[in-house]
């Protein structure tokens, strides 16, 4: 398995995409979309974007964020994730197909990508006769520091 987000190059989000996903260019879309662009190497969820654009004095409200990630969403500029959280998260659409395991405990999310596990699963979907489109494969276990908090209790 390799890991992802770490090892991909900075990509910088332009304004054009925004418009070449037929949004407009305003200020709380700008301001959303450079907190994903900081944020890249964690997932992030409405309300912490939010406390984020009020710790920098920006007025946005929460529905705000909610609706300009939905559109988001929608235009494929950013995924939507349900972890084991009870919420939403979100990361930006690098364009590249990764899975994810997830620290039941303290929450860590690592990003991955197999190639064994990905030929096995469109192997599965031949042998069921489907046409595989997309899917999302989330593993749920302990990190290795919550392993250690585990074995220390």
């Amino acid at each position: 398995m390799t890991e992802r987000k770490k090892d991909l190059p900075e990509r910088k989000v332009e304004n054009s995409e925004l418009k070449k996903a037929g949004l407009k260019i305003t200020l709380p879309r700008i301001k959303i979309l450079n907190i994903l662009e900081r944020t890249r190497d964690r997932h992030i969820n409405a309300e912490e974007i939010y406390k984020l654009l009020l710790e920098s004095g920006d007025d946005v409200g929460l529905a705000t964020v909610y609706r300009v990630l939905t559109q988001f969403e929608a235009a494929g500029l950013v995924k939507r994730h349900y972890f084991e959280t009870g919420y939403a998260v979100f990361e930006l659409n690098e364009g590249e197909h990764h899975d994810h395991i997830v620290c039941i405990k303290c929450g860590k999310v690592e990003e991955f990508f197999d190639p064994i596990i990905e030929a096995r699963q469109a192997s599965v979907a031949q042998k069921h006769n489907f046409l595989l489109t997309d899917h999302y494969l989330y593993l749920y276990g302990y990190c290795q520091l919550c392993q250690q908090d585990l074995a220390d209790s």
